[in-house]
């Protein structure tokens, strides 16, 4: 199932990188970091509703969760957060999938919620360049785009 949930790449910046991009001047995206409260539920959440694949983070101290989001790029959690965390949904990363319909139901059967832009809940929003999108919030807050974009 998890093959399901092919990550393209973030919102935020990161795109495929070819041999060619990790030779250039360019900076390219290593990870992006968050700071949550109870590791076990966020870890599940990424792992088993997104379906990301953990990799080996050196630390061992039961303190961080390492998942493989692109070539070489990474999204870490790490325990320790004291509240929520509290941000706008323009401040959000976003992963794509192949379906976006196939997604929502997989949130459905888990009684996640999910939103559209304008904020209206179980409804997808379809941008003027043809691409589905929906949001929804990891357990401490943090605000995900899952879309259908191709490239």
């Amino acid at each position: 199932m998890k093959t399901f949930f092919l990550l393209i790449l973030f919102c935020c910046g990161a795109t495929a990188v070819s041999a060619q991009a990790q030779t250039s001047a360019r900076p390219v995206l290593n990870h992006l970091a968050l700071y949550v409260q109870d590791l076990g539920k966020a870890t599940g959440f990424y792992r088993d509703l997104l379906g990301l694949d953990t990799i080996p983070e050196p630390f061992h101290d039961g303190k961080h969760t390492w998942f493989a989001v692109g070539p070489v790029s990474h999204l870490h959690l790490i325990a320790g957060a004291k509240a929520p965390h509290r941000g706008d949904r323009n401040t959000h990363i976003c992963f794509s999938v192949p379906s976006v319909e196939a997604f929502i139901e997989r949130l459905e059967k888990a009684g996640m919620e999910y939103m559209n832009w304008a904020g209206e809940k179980k409804k997808i929003t379809l941008r003027v360049d043809g691409v589905k999108q929906i949001y929804l919030q990891d357990p401490d807050g943090y605000w995900i785009e899952v879309n259908d974009a191709r490239k």
